[in-house]
């Protein structure tokens, strides 16, 4: 899943970039402690532990009750930028993923405990699925009477609808592992079927429902991971009747606790209860709350001061996809009764600048200017020690096969860069003077690592054109194929603890498409081939050896993409609401047992 960071600020840069890093990662001198209390690698690999498979009677609701948990009051929400989407069809970014989590279901889900292992368990459905014919047929039964906001009860038809639904030209955002496991690797799942929107189904011999209440997937090959992957939010039902295509983007119907009663683009979006929910259906989330107000142009500066501060609806507040600004780290961590509000958890997302290798085709240049990136510098714009920390590869400390240890350029020794090196090889492949476009999101702390990164570029003999681009569209415009970029950073984190959900997204070839994850547009042709044989791979234990070994490969002979910063998670809330915790499902504040005390 890409990590999203939110649009651009109102106000002007408050500072230099070289004045912003001095604020990150230093100690509070009336605090008299120097002390990180950030997430580390170690408490990051719990989170690569395999999921577990729950039971039925997991499956049933109500939730677990929060403690001290009370009902009434809205919850006040503070965003940079619009939702990138509200159809689930489309969601494949941190931010929607967490308004999903809220108004959405899907036939599965995860429930969460305090330490962050995660149980996978029914939630439209019974169970997590019933498994026959050694993995190829997955067969879900659906729970009794659960109705979307309408009224309308949601059946075996509606969910025919919503996985066939993806396949038309329209959805371009959002996950395709379940389309290529049903009719196609790479782009060919598109070729074998145009959507229902002309009257035409799936075959049963790839996706049947024999009843009101049963659906059954029917694969080609073992897929032992449906249940995790079902969990998706972009695996969200969308009931038949209500589906307007395009348009479901700015009115869908929700069948989780919370419906969107008012959204103006740009400005707001205003939750209220769904009366057709019923928690005795629902193993997961909570109706707590009355509602939750979004409120949109909110950078991270004005999040961070204003729920600091504590006053009026700043009381009851919390961030999504909002972080502790980097100026303001420091005066939080030296507040003892600030830090009792806050959330932290590693998150699963490795920043990366992608090289477009249909632009960048010489391999010294793409490895210059990885030797080049000042990463400590860059991840310290992004909230210092509480915000990141230097990346050594393309796998995160989350993913099992990630290794400590390995680190192709020299990460440990020269975090900030190593211009010389960098230097030479630009200078072998007589690139001097060589224009590179550089894309950058148009949100302070992107437009300050941009800084950073064109001064480390110049530096080795690069002359660098900055584009910059409205953060809300972000994703959608570097996800081009013919972008017009050369270089530009993404974030991405695994969709579950499976390192099949990081590599072949995003190094796959044969996915390349407009909307894919392949941002550098990598393709080649034996980690294509790899990709294929490992994803065949049963044995957890054998793949993840084998899709270590393909990550090395990636970045030793291949390199379309520099690791930069791996991302952590410091968020604060206002000192009304209650429930607070990091969500290793979302990598943010979990939205679903949040209330007010008062």
């Amino acid at each position: 899943m890409s990590i999203f960071t939110s649009r651009r600020a109102r106000t002007a840069l408050v500072a230099v970039a070289a004045g912003a890093l001095a604020l990150a990662g230093c100690s509070d001198s009336k605090s008299g402690s120097n002390t990180d209390k950030s997430k580390n690698k170690e408490e990051a690999a719990a989170q690569s532990a395999a999921v577990k498979m729950g039971t039925a009677k997991d499956s049933t609701g109500p939730a677990p009750e929060v403690a001290g948990a009370r009902t009434g009051g809205t919850v006040q929400v503070y965003e940079e930028d619009d939702f990138s989407h509200q159809d689930p069809g489309q969601i494949y970014v941190s931010d929607a993923g967490l308004l999903a989590k809220l108004i959405f279901r899907g036939l599965t889900t995860y429930k969460e405990d305090d330490k962050g292992a995660l149980t996978v368990v029914g939630d439209l459905a019974t169970d997590p699925g019933k498994m026959s014919d050694a993995g190829k047929t997955w067969t879900y039964t659906l729970k009794s009477g659960i109705k979307d906001e309408t009224g309308h009860v949601i059946d075996s038809a509606d969910i025919r609808h919503t996985f066939e639904r993806l396949y038309d030209p329209f959805i371009t955002d959002g996950p395709s592992y379940i389309q290529q496991w049903l009719s196609g690797t790479g782009t060919t799942y598109r070729d074998a079927y145009e959507g229902p929107f002309k009257g035409k189904h799936l075959p049963d011999t790839v996706l049947e429902t024999p009843d009101d209440s049963t659906i059954v997937f029917h694969f080609t090959e073992p897929q032992p991971d449906l249940p995790q992957a079902l969990a998706m939010a972009g695996y969200s039902a969308v009931p038949k009747a209500t589906d307007t295509k395009a348009k479901y983007d700015t009115k869908p119907v929700a069948v989780g606790p919370y419906k969107i009663s008012e959204f103006k683009a740009g400005k707001s979006v205003k939750l209220v209860k769904n009366t057709n929910w019923d928690p005795a259906t629902d193993a997961m989330r909570h109706q707590y709350v009355d509602g939750f107000d979004i409120e949109i142009n909110h950078d991270d500066e004005d999040q961070t001061k204003t729920i600091l501060a504590d006053r009026g609806d700043a009381k009851n507040a919390i961030m999504m996809t909002g972080q502790v600004a980097t100026t303001q780290v420091q005066k939080v961590v030296s507040d003892a009764a600030a830090m009792k509000r806050t959330v932290q958890g590693y998150a699963p997302y490795v920043w990366q600048m992608n090289f477009n290798m249909d632009r960048i085709k010489d391999k010294k240049i793409r490895d210059a200017i990885t030797y080049a990136m000042p990463a400590t510098a860059v991840f310290k714009a992004d909230g210092g020690a509480y915000g990141g920390e230097v990346a050594n590869s393309l796998m995160s400390p989350t993913t099992p096969g990630y290794q400590k240890d390995y680190d192709p350029f020299d990460r440990a020794k020269k975090p900030n860069g190593d211009i010389e090196k960098a230097k030479q090889l630009i200078k072998e492949a007589g690139a001097e003077g060589m224009k590179i476009v550089y894309a950058h999101s148009n949100i302070p702390v992107r437009q300050q690592q941009a800084i950073l990164v064109e001064n480390a570029l110049e530096k080795i003999g690069l002359s660098v054109q900055k584009k910059e681009i409205d953060n809300a569209t972000w994703y959608e415009q570097v996800g081009k194929v013919d972008n017009g970029y050369d270089i530009y950073m993404t974030g991405w984190g695994q969709d579950w603890p499976s390192a099949s959900t990081v590599i072949p997204p995003s190094y796959d070839g044969t996915q390349i498409q407009d909307g894919a994850s392949n941002y550098a547009h990598i393709n080649d042709e034996h980690v294509n081939s790899e990709i294929k044989r490992i994803v065949k791979i049963t044995d957890t234990a054998e793949a993840s050896k084998a899709w270590t070994s393909l990550n090395q490969y990636i970045s030793e002979k291949v390199n379309p993409a520099a690791p930069i910063y791996y991302t952590k998670v410091f968020q604060i809330a206002g000192s009304n609401v209650g429930g607070l915790r990091y969500s290793t499902v979302t990598s943010y504040i979990d939205p679903t047992r949040v209330f007010l005390k008062s």
